[in-house]
């Protein structure tokens, strides 16, 4: 009887101790799947896939996006979500050419607070600016796109290669 409860602790014991060692592992797992993902810079048209062209792009929403050719312009102004989805899922940071803060308008002195959002990152003046826009990111995004004073000036907009 004695052997046999001395058996049956035994077992016990090991099989607790592997738990805890496995359990371990699957915690590191865990933490190295949430890790962000490292953004790279912009490299590839986002439309056609192709090598860009530094001379063709577009300014959207306080970003750069560079483009193999003027006829990607249109494709990327019809559906911005979808491109930028992708480029945040590729790991994909566009430039970001935006001179105010999306929430206050205030000019950025320095671009210390931000938000990679949805393939975009999105420079504030403050965090109570952060807070604001993530309530209502669309609002803010759409006003970007309408207001040009959200970003530096295109050459290629004066000359109409927009």
């Amino acid at each position: 009887m004695k052997v046999a409860r001395i058996m049956m602790l035994i077992a016990a014991l090991a099989l607790a101790m592997g738990s805890l060692a496995f359990g371990d592992d699957s915690v590191k797992q865990e933490k190295k799947t949430d890790a962000p993902k490292e953004l790279k810079p912009q490299t590839h048209c986002p439309v056609m896939g192709g090598v860009f062209d530094s001379t063709q792009y577009t300014d959207i929403q306080g970003q750069r996006v560079y483009h193999c050719c003027g006829m990607c312009s249109a494709k990327l102004k019809a559906d911005p979500d979808k491109y930028f989805k992708q480029a945040a899922e590729q790991g994909i940071l566009f430039e970001n050419i935006q001179t105010t803060c999306p929430v206050s308008h205030e000019i950025l002195d320095a671009k210390d607070t931000h938000v990679d959002y949805k393939g975009r990152r999105i420079y504030f003046c403050c965090n109570d600016c952060v807070a604001k826009f993530n309530a209502d990111p669309q609002k803010f995004l759409s006003k970007m796109d309408g207001d040009d004073s959200y970003s530096m000036p295109a050459m290629h907009d004066m000359k109409g290669n927009n």
